[in-house]
């Protein structure tokens, strides 16, 4: 058995396996996605559809209910029909299929692609909703009840719903596109930086009720993998959860793994589960930040300021997404590598543990209120002056693999006149691109 370890050992800290195991992933992905077209189950003629709820999602004009039925389907209750339906609820649904719109302007947001990835193929646009099942399920039945909870606490329940359920539906328009230019959206959807503090926090409480790290790393990655489902397992939650389970078996096996090689294993075995999760703007931000703040912790853990160390992470962590941003939204905000370390901090340390206080202890939530309200009039604030928002042309293919190799050149100390060369190139590009 001793020798079987051995070998494992020298695979698993062997230095190119995982990293060449991470491009072969990356490149059948991409084959497979492109040229493997999923396809519904349904035809247009079906006109009744029964299923189980697993969203319940308010919009400004309609209800949106999301089910599993032969396979995942969009209700869009007009009508307010879905007033009593529950998460968990099994209904049957009236009304007509309607395969999701492209986007009429070229390169922007692309609805039906979004609903593709996620294996939804049509909308329905419901006539008649009859409930014939409560819900049996207990994970719904706990969604179901931290929710009620939620809507009776009077201050601040939007942002224990986000912090708890992942759930932004509930805020106002105008915070969350202030959020979004002010490029520190990210805050508020459940990520690894919650993950890790939710697991930082159990496993806290564990080691003052037990001395053995196996069954303490056991009950906290049980309690994530549960917590995981609760909120629906998108793609970032799901790489957070990977990431600290490899950590965990990695610290209490002392098979002494490379930080970057388990990166490298995380994309691995998140690919294999889902393909698609390749194109989510969520799931390609956490992961190439992550992943870039990996690499370059040697260069991070030799800054001592903390205020120093804040800011170096914030611009490697916006020059990686820079492309990403670009190519979704034709803008960056330059401010926001100060935004972050500001906001970043204020949300991990006050308003996040605030939330979760609040969720147990109501009376709080005014508490909670005082600095929700501080920070969405800030964040609106700034966003209504544009400040260091530059508007950009759709990046090729070419220009993204050009910056990046500039961005690693300038990361390792090389002249900063790269980027703003960069910048003039990339601004003429649009004369270049397709």
């Amino acid at each position: 058995m001793t020798n079987y370890m051995k070998i494992l050992k020298y695979i698993l800290q062997h230095r190119y396996i995982f990293k060449i195991l991470a491009i072969i992933t990356i490149a059948i992905t991409l084959i497979y996605t492109i040229n493997v077209k999923k396809e519904s189950i349904y035809n247009d003629t079906e006109k009744e559809f029964r299923g189980v709820v697993y969203k319940k999602k308010q919009s400004d004009d309609k209800t949106i209910l999301y089910i599993n039925a032969k396979e995942k389907l969009v209700i869009n209750d007009y009508y307010n029909l879905s007033e009593n339906i529950k998460i968990g609820d099994e209904i049957i649904v009236s009304g007509n299929l309607k395969k999701p719109n492209n986007n009429t302007v070229p390169n922007l947001f692309n609805y039906k692609k979004y609903l593709y990835y996620n294996d939804i193929f049509y909308t329905v646009t419901a006539t008649k909703i009859i409930k014939v099942a409560n819900n049996t399920n207990l994970l719904y039945f706990i969604k179901e009840k931290i929710t009620k909870r939620i809507e009776r606490i009077s201050k601040s329940s939007e942002y224990i719903r986000i912090f708890l359920l992942g759930d932004t539906s509930y805020l106002d328009e105008d915070t969350i596109k202030s959020y979004q230019n002010n490029g520190v959206s990210h805050l508020f959807s459940i990520s690894g930086m919650h993950i890790s503090l939710f697991a930082f926090i159990l496993l806290s409480l564990m080691k003052r009720i037990s001395y053995n790290n196996y069954y303490n790393y056991l009950v906290v990655i049980s309690f994530l993998i549960i917590y995981s489902l609760l909120v629906g397992s998108s793609p970032s939650v799901t790489r957070s959860l990977i990431m600290y389970i490899l950590h965990a078996i990695n610290k209490l096996f002392n098979l002494k793994i490379k930080n970057i090689d388990i990166m490298c294993m995380v994309l691995i075995i998140i690919l294999t589960i889902n393909p698609y999760y390749i194109y989510n703007i969520a799931f390609q931000y956490s992961y190439l930040i992550t992943f870039s703040l990996t690499l370059f912790s040697f260069k991070i853990e030799k800054i001592k300021n903390n205020i120093l160390k804040s800011l170096y992470s914030s611009l490697v962590s916006f020059l990686i997404s820079f492309p990403i941003c670009i190519n979704n939204f034709y803008q960056a905000n330059f401010f926001s590598i100060i935004l972050n370390i500001i906001f970043i901090p204020f949300v991990s340390i006050i308003i996040f543990p605030l939330s979760l206080i609040s969720f147990m202890i109501p009376q709080i939530s005014y508490i909670l209120n005082i600095f929700t309200s501080i920070l969405e009039q800030v964040s609106i604030f700034i966003s209504k002056y544009n400040i260091g928002i530059i508007y950009f042309p759709k990046l090729n293919m070419i220009t993204i693999i050009l910056y990046y190799i500039l961005i690693l050149l300038f990361i390792h100390n090389y002249k900063y006149i790269i980027i703003f060369l960069f910048l003039i190139f990339q601004k003429s590009s649009i004369y270049l691109n397709n």
